[in-house]
């Protein structure tokens, strides 16, 4: 079994990661400079190598963009939770981890896994319930991230949050109607963030594991942003500030 990436930047993120092995490369007969340098560095790490047209590519993409090239690689594979923890435990770093609840949109989610390994964190944690799986379309909005950051998938998050409290993490939830200044909050130490679902946000069990409720001030009349957005903004705030405390 094996899953398809498409396009030049996921499928030269998916060559360089370590998560999934590639297994072949398919490229059309004719293409610019980037789609030549991905052939050869399919063929450098030994990845099989088939050209064909851009017709065969359409017939193999179904639909989805592809620029003249698609990667098979092995399927994705979930990590356990308590590896995820390991991880963090392991690391001289201060533990961060973005918690996801209810995040049903796949371009969404592929947005949040990016900026997720962007920022640095050691994993991304999704329910196995009311959240999108990992697909080819998740695959292609996170462009390759997915081949450089673990995601794990828990039965019960608000269990989840409470093994991690216990482990010594701060649970910062992201919530617009949240009490604490998200540019006023200490987010130096081990923490997770979470995010809620596009619609209704945290669900009331995962809000009670919150140690706060973040929000992100407004101006200028919008009074809410979307959830890959707002996420997005929390954790290069995390960034920010443990770069000017290092």
């Amino acid at each position: 079994m094996s899953e398809w990436v498409f396009g030049i930047n996921p499928v030269g993120e998916a060559l360089s990661g370590r998560r999934r092995r590639p297994l072949e490369l398919v490229a059309a007969r004719e293409g610019n400079a980037r789609l030549q340098e991905l052939v050869a560095a399919a063929e450098k790490a030994g990845v099989a190598v088939r050209r064909c047209s851009r017709a065969e590519l359409d017939r193999l993409a179904g639909g989805v963009r592809h620029q003249g090239v698609a990667l098979r690689i092995e399927p994705f594979a979930y990590v356990d939770f308590t590896d995820l923890l390991g991880l963090c435990q392991a690391d001289v770093r201060p533990g961060f981890i973005l918690a996801l609840d209810g995040i049903t949109d796949p371009h969404n989610l592929g947005a949040l896994v990016r900026s997720a390994a962007a920022a640095g964190c050691r994993g991304v944690i999704l329910p196995k319930d009311n959240s999108c799986p990992v697909t080819t379309v998740v695959d292609r909005a996170a462009a390759g991230a997915l081949e450089h950051i673990p995601l794990c998938r828990v039965v019960n998050l608000a269990r989840s949050l409470d093994d991690l409290k216990q482990a010594g993490f701060w649970v910062y939830g992201l919530a617009g109607e949240g009490d604490q200044d998200l540019f006023g909050a200490d987010l130096t130490g081990p923490l997770v963030l979470v995010a809620g679902s596009e619609g209704s946000g945290l669900r009331p069990n995962v809000r009670r594991r919150c140690d706060f409720l973040l929000s992100i001030p407004m101006s200028g009349g919008v009074g809410s942003l979307n959830v890959s957005v707002a996420t997005g903004i929390a954790l290069f705030e995390v960034v920010r500030q443990r770069r000017l405390g290092a």
